[in-house]
């Protein structure tokens, strides 16, 4: 089993990408390693195994990645939340502000029920403004958000804080200082 600590390491760093200035953080090395990623998946299931758990929601792409496992390993239900008009049945949406404008997030109105214990799962937390859109959707149809996991935060952007700031207890695996 690879420790938490060591995760950082199986964590790809991609210089300016998508534009100058910033490091993505690439997880696609963490999860072709499969002691990294079952460790990652524990790392983000333990925290919640006795919070009774009903629906892990994740956020488009890498999200739904980590996400479905973690619900597999919780032994919930799934919800993908997508980019607007990639779903197929009635949804609910929740806009969001870029450095740039704004972009909206939707999921299945009937994928969550009221008073259902959601725990909202992405590959990585930054300013915070994905996924604070995703708790107010999911708050939109009565879901109770009992916290939010992240393989990664980088908490110099705040994004963490911004969730504690809601309410939201967010539990990530690694930090990145900066971006």
């Amino acid at each position: 089993m690879v420790r938490c600590g060591m995760l950082k390491d199986t964590i790809r760093t991609i210089p300016d990408y998508p534009k100058p200035g910033i490091q993505f953080r690439d997880i696609t090395t963490l999860l072709a390693d499969g002691a990294a990623f079952t460790q990652a998946v524990a790392g983000l299931t333990s925290p919640w195994a006795d919070a009774r758990i009903k629906t892990v929601a994740a956020i488009e792409a890498r999200g739904f990645i980590v996400g479905a496992a973690v619900a597999h390993a919780l032994g919930t239900g799934f919800v993908p939340i997508r980019k607007r008009g990639k779903l197929p049945n009635t949804t609910v949406s929740a806009s969001y502000a870029l450095e740039y404008g704004t972009d909206t997030i939707e999921m299945h109105r009937d994928a969550v029920r009221t008073g259902e214990r959601v725990l909202l799962i992405d590959d990585l937390i930054a300013t915070g403004g994905t996924a604070l859109a995703a708790v107010s959707l999911l708050r939109s149809v009565g879901a109770e958000v009992i916290g939010a996991g992240f393989v990664i935060d980088l908490p110099d952007l705040g994004g963490s804080a911004a969730l504690r700031n809601a309410g939201i207890h967010a539990h990530s695996l690694v930090e990145f200082p900066g971006h």
